[in-house]
């Protein structure tokens, strides 16, 4: 899941990147941008949440302190 949110966030840039440069018309440039930024955001959440530790985990780790 790592991987893939980071592979994700490069792709949703370079999807930008590309609108930016190889489109001319206003229109398909904006649909192409949001596409990137919407998968720059799903990349962005799958990163976030394969960092995050298990539910079952965060409870044993605050029953252990107390």
């Amino acid at each position: 899941m790592k991987i893939a949110g980071f592979l994700l966030l490069a792709t949703g840039w370079l999807l930008v990147l590309s609108a930016i440069i190889l489109l001319a018309a206003a229109g398909a440039r904006a649909a192409f941008i949001a596409a990137g930024v919407g998968t720059e955001a799903l990349g962005f959440a799958l990163a976030v949440r394969s960092h995050l530790t298990p539910k079952a985990s965060r409870d044993r780790l605050r029953s252990d302190r107390a």
